[in-house]
């Protein structure tokens, strides 16, 4: 129908013109993007008024009419952003400020403390005379920030120094609060998860901690104001899920246990332990971890089936407005309210709004006897979710989601009224009977066809989706098939429904918590076959769009000739890797950990990672959030882990790395004894002198020296610090951990193979030594090394003030570039363009990225 044509090609235009705002580094002005639309307005009465128009091609009024929705989807998703881009003013970070707020969301728990969504509704700032001045809330600073509350007293080199936890928090409750915040500002890594946009997303433009030292004023609860019940009552329920006593256990694995119930029902994806996330993610099955679509559309069927059947009954109870209203609308309406309400007790997460928004399009095209096809209701549904959160497009959910359903709709495997927009298998439409479905065999053959049907369908979505899995996340699960045949049953017809009572009695939550032991340790069996996961290197996006369409042709009911000439498409996805440099060059990507170091150097064949970031708290560190998925998503394996010394800024993600790189030997100056030893029996230690070449690039260990330590003194750890010189004959790099300044005048006077004996040859790049504190970068140690880039891995306004300013100022005074990693994001440098810096934040940069003022 040419109507059906044209409402697609104008929601396809719809979603490129808001897809290319997407694209911007900087927001235009609110009046640019209200031109835009009133522009898109102008055009759309002259497309329909005008005879010139009126009378043009087909072809021709399609493209304009394409032009003109895509710019009035461009507009107003300027205009969306425009109205979120109000932040704090510069001037008041770091400031002491006394604030009184509402806790909007259900707090989550860290291993330290809380953190929280708090809405501010009064803010004075502190100034160091103790006098308190009014800030005007939405112009000095925003009205809704990102807050934790830690219950640590510093953290120092040799770890986290823990007091006991800050009191516990509720949703609803008045705070009065001394803070200091910053603004919005996380990790930059090539393909690595974007903290900033998801700050976007939800709306919060500042983020900060409570102060709760012996000279701040104790945080002091108001009231609790009756605000955000089903927030408050969300968190009820988790913590009562997670109680030991609930869950009638009381060892880990029934905590663990505990966490994917409290998940399932809450939402709260922070309950499950790291290590079951390994196991779902291994063997596919995370989706179902999480409150998706398919449990949103479970629950959308169970209770508008209940209520159509209580609605038919009540005919026989005298109840005349059976005869009415049809019960199987009334049940399809209330069945989707009710998913609605799920949906917001279960957090209002992005999934969950997507299969709802589907739902309704479904159902308003079910009740006004309007029959679309499916792949437009497909592409409304779509429209209709980026509308409302232009931003999901760039989630990797999204696409999963969405995908999933289309290939089943495309290949025919499922009826296109019944899909559900978010979990990867199709169900009944739980807006509607059977009447319009054919007929289906009955007893053990029905059974047979239906499993058979599901096994063709999770096949389908595990091929099709597998390209989009590996260009998202470097890994696909050859077990996932498998897995899912399995948990996808079990969980949504057993565990899930389970859980969801269990807000009716405790006794309910504990069958949910038995029901997923075997589940649990039959998924921990499969992740351990070899091979369940293949990592690789993540694609580029035109190679992922190829492989997605090559999956697709091999799904889809196509010749077996054309199926053929699909399987070449795939081949770069599965079997690419990241490009290389060149034999006889290097190259160095110093990650975005925050305030420690951590350097890839990576030549030809081998690769060598210095130092592992640090621990960001006592369960979190820049191994497992930053240096594991950048080593995977570049498909890198890494031959030599060196560890510059012991301080925790610079071993903190060291056990993860090992961990995910088995054959990574490790050399460092830790001491003997040192717990990470234990990982690798035949570790190295650094000192001077040592030395190899890996294909033509030299390296070479310049520090610690062989000299005996002083009697009765054991050495700091910056004195013993790895300091490590790579060069190819025409560039080198010099990376110097955290020496200080006697450690700098012992290597000048040292020299080093290179140089010969008249001291440091010069460098094009150095790692500035001890993150740019006073204590190194003396101006000798400068001038023979003359770089030309020197890198500081710092944290955004981290403790320390690193770089401090009087080494800032040391470096400019003599023509020394600086590279911040606060400002930079993760930097690379390639001996073959040694003049050249590529910053990740420069690179990558959209209008919801934080930028520094100078």
């Amino acid at each position: 129908m040419a109507w059906a044509r044209d409402l697609g090609w104008s929601l396809l235009a719809w979603c490129l013109g808001l897809a290319l705002q997407l694209q911007q580094a900087v927001l235009w002005s609110g009046s640019v993007y209200g031109a835009c639309m009133a522009l898109a307005l102008v055009g759309a009465w002259l497309l329909r008024r005008v005879p010139l128009f009126q009378s043009a091609h087909a072809g021709v009024r399609q493209a304009l009419w394409g032009l003109v929705w895509a710019t009035a989807a461009f507009g107003l998703t300027g205009w969306q952003a425009g109205t979120r881009a109000v932040g704090m003013a510069p001037w008041l970070e770091g400031q002491d400020l006394d604030v009184v707020g509402v806790i909007q969301a259900m707090p989550q728990r860290q291993d330290l403390g809380w953190r929280f969504r708090f809405r501010l509704e009064q803010a004075r700032r502190v100034d160091k005379s103790g006098a308190r001045h009014e800030l005007n809330l939405g112009a000095d600073l925003p009205t809704q920030v990102y807050l934790g509350w830690y219950g640590q007293d510093g953290l120092h080199d040799s770890g986290w120094n823990v007091s006991p936890l800050p009191e516990p928090v509720k949703a609803g409750e008045r705070w009065r609060f001394r803070v200091r915040l910053k603004a919005p500002h996380g990790h930059m890594n090539p393909r690595g998860f974007d903290y900033e946009l998801w700050l976007w997303e939800q709306g919060i433009r500042a983020t900060g901690y409570v102060r709760s030292g012996a000279k701040d004023p104790a945080p002091q609860r108001l009231v609790h104001t009756g605000a955000h019940p089903i927030e408050a009552w969300r968190q009820s329920v988790r913590d009562r899920l997670l109680s030991q006593e609930t869950l009638a256990g009381g060892d880990a694995a029934a905590a663990q246990r505990a966490g994917v119930v409290a998940a399932l029902v809450t939402g709260d994806q922070a309950a499950i332990e790291r290590a079951d996330w390994d196991v779902f993610r291994a063997t596919g099955v995370a989706h179902l971890m999480s409150i998706s679509g398919l449990h949103v559309t479970m629950f959308a069927w169970l209770a508008g089936g209940l209520v159509a059947w209580g609605w038919r009954r009540s005919a026989l109870w005298g109840f005349n407005g059976a005869l009415r209203w049809p019960a199987v609308h009334v049940g399809a309406l209330a069945g989707w309210a009710l998913a609605g309400f799920y949906a917001l007790f279960s957090g209002w997460g992005v999934p969950a709004q997507r299969t709802l928004w589907m739902l309704g399009v479904v159902l308003l095209l079910k009740m006004s006897a309007r029959h679309w096809h499916g792949r437009l209701i497909w592409l409304l549904a779509g429209t209709l979710v980026l509308t409302l959160d232009p931003w999901a497009m760039l989630q990797p959910g999204f696409w999963l989601s969405f995908v999933a359903v289309g290939v089943l709709m495309a290949s025919g495997r499922a009826h296109p009224a019944a899909r559900q927009p978010a979990g990867t298998q199709s169900s009944s439409d739980p807006l509607q009977g059977q009447a319009h479905l054919p007929p289906q065999p009955r007893g053990l053959l029905s059974v047979w066809h239906g499993l058979m049907r599901l096994v063709r369908e999770q096949a389908i979505v595990t091929l099709a989706l597998a390209p989009l899995t590996l260009l998202f996340f470097g890994q696909v699960s050859l077990v996932g098939l498998l897995a899912n045949l399995w948990a996808i049953p079990w969980v949504t017809l057993v565990v899930t429904p389970l859980a969801m009572l269990g807000l009716l009695g405790s006794g309910f939550a504990v069958l949910a918590a038995w029901a997923l032991q075997p589940l649990m340790s039959g998924l921990g069996w499969l992740a351990t076959w070899p091979m369940a996961s293949v990592s690789t290197a993540m694609p580029s996006w035109g190679l992922g769009a190829l492989a997605l369409l090559g999956a697709w042709g091999l799904v889809l009911k196509l010749p077996w000739s054309w199926k053929l000439l699909c399987l070449p498409l795939l081949w770069p996805v599965l079997w690419g890797e990241s490009p290389r440099p060149e034999a006889g060059h290097f190259e160095l990507l110093a990650a975005d950990v925050g305030q420690g170091n951590a350097v890839l150097v990576r030549t030809a064949t081998h690769s060598l990672l210095y130092d592992a970031g640090p621990r960001y708290s006592a369960e979190s560190d820049a191994g497992h959030r930053v240096l594991v998925p950048l080593l995977a998503q570049m498909g890198e394996r890494i031959n030599t882990l060196m560890l510059s010394h012991r301080d925790s800024d610079h071993t903190g993600g060291a056990a993860a790395v090992l961990a995910m790189q088995p054959q990574a030997a490790l050399w460092s100056s830790l001491e003997d004894a040192h717990p990470l030893h234990a990982l690798r029996p035949g570790w190295v230690r650094c000192q001077a002198g040592q030395s190899w070449v890996w294909d033509g690039v030299q390296f070479e260990v310049l520090h610690p020296a062989l000299s005996p330590n002083a009697p009765g003194r054991t050495p700091r750890p910056n004195e013993v610090s790895c300091v490590l010189r790579i060069g190819n004959g025409k560039s080198s790099v010099l990376l110097a951990g955290d020496i200080e300044v006697a450690q700098e005048q012992a290597l000048l006077q040292a020299g080093s193979p290179s140089a010969g004996p008249s001291g440091l040859a010069p460098v094009d790049v150095l790692l500035v030594p001890h993150h740019g504190s006073q204590t190194s970068s003396s101006a000798a140690f400068l001038q023979a090394l003359q770089p030309r880039f020197a890198l500081v891995q710092a944290g955004y306004r981290n403790r320390f003030g690193h770089p401090a300013a009087s080494v800032v100022s040391r470096y400019q005074a003599q023509g020394i570039a600086l590279v911040d990693s606060s400002r930079c994001g993760a930097a690379t440098w390639r001996s073959d363009v040694p003049d050249e810096v590529q910053c990740e934040r420069v690179r990558a940069r959209r209008y919801w990225h934080h930028v520094m003022v100078p």
